[in-house]
């Protein structure tokens, strides 16, 4: 067997409990806070640094995940002499930067995150105005979402704000290619994107590890929208232009990352990811037997029934596949006289 199609191996067949963590490698540990969504956890790190810690990622703002965080202020010692010096934030999505300027407010620790990042997750914070929520329903109405679907995102909002607490106004910049000391190795910034504008990865060379956040996942692949608030943007030809830099780290490469399990074949991984993508295009381009607009091309790449919350990450990802194959002249588009844009083979 080619080592791309290698299967993947998984070191560990279950996660930690609440409040408990697992050392995945010497120094590095594993803790999981719940989600409230479908996708229902998240994978955190805790790497040893020095005489204290440095944290990547966060969790969502909720008072559950509060509390799974105070359990590790006491079983880590993560508070006092030997507390955090730093929060890595790997891309603004609730999820991530969610209790980021909580736990740097906490814990009197500073924040690093990249500049886009950091700007995202501030614009989408202070946007009292609602614009980027008010445009969203227009933009979906324009890729065919139904009425009844329209109706039910001007109920719920923007939810942005009630999961992310107040990030903190001031940070430390992180860049592709910087190198960072922590706990005596260097830890490699690898910029993924697509899924984020400038998602941090971090990679340690000496221990064999790869923190993947969203950009390399097992068994599910990271969601690749195209978003209101840049509506003729590629973001589907970014991610698979960004996966490339993956081939040049070690196979044996330790990947760990945001969802499911730590798992070794990141070759493999990354011909699956991009194999997914061309045979979900192929599918695309044989669905459109006539002209039609992103909201008809949901059942072709998405067979399981969406609620409200996915509902938004799957529309984006339709309209991302389709741009995909418009932006390079393999299929064509038009605007309808109601308004509705539709592509065609």
């Amino acid at each position: 067997m080619a080592p791309d199609s290698a299967p993947l191996v998984f070191p560990h067949d279950a996660a930690p409990e609440g409040g408990t963590t697992i050392e995945v490698a010497p120094g590095i540990h594993w803790l999981r806070m719940p989600l409230p969504f479908a996708l229902d956890h998240i994978n955190l790190w805790l790497l040893e640094d020095g005489d204290g810690w440095t944290i990547v990622d966060c969790g969502i703002a909720r008072d559950e995940t509060r509390e799974l965080w105070a359990r590790h202020f006491a079983a880590k010692a993560l508070k006092g002499p030997r507390g955090v010096r730093r929060v890595i934030v790997t891309h603004f999505h609730p999820d991530h930067v969610g209790l980021a300027g909580w736990l740097c407010a906490e814990l009197g620790a500073e924040l690093w995150m990249t500049q886009t990042e950091w700007l995202m997750a501030q614009a989408l914070s202070v946007d009292e105005r609602n614009h980027i929520h008010g445009r969203r329903t227009e933009f979906y109405r324009t890729h065919g979402l139904g009425e009844d679907w329209l109706a039910q995102f001007a109920d719920r909002g923007e939810p942005y704000r009630t999961r992310v607490a107040p990030v903190p106004s001031v940070f430390r910049r992180i860049q592709a290619g910087e190198r960072i000391a922590i706990g005596g190795r260097e830890w490699e910034v690898v910029v993924g994107r697509g899924h984020a504008p400038e998602h941090a990865c971090l990679f340690s060379r000496e221990a064999g590890v790869l923190i993947s956040g969203d950009i390399v996942l097992p068994k599910i692949t990271p969601n690749v929208s195209v978003w209101p608030s840049q509506p003729e943007a590629d973001p589907l030809g970014e991610y698979l232009g960004c996966l490339e830099q993956f081939f040049d780290l070690p196979a044996e490469t330790l990947v760990l990352p945001s969802h499911r399990l730590p798992f070794h074949g990141l070759h493999s991984r990354i011909r699956a990811l991009k194999d997914h993508h061309d045979e979900r295009l192929a599918d695309v381009i044989r669905a459109l037997d006539r002209p039609r607009p992103a909201a008809e091309i949901l059942p072709v790449l998405f067979r399981r029934q969406l609620d409200l919350h996915q509902l938004g990450f799957a529309i984006g990802e339709a309209i991302a596949h389709l741009a995909y194959l418009h932006q390079r002249g393999r299929i064509g588009r038009e605007r309808r006289a109601d308004g509705v844009l539709v592509y065609s083979a």
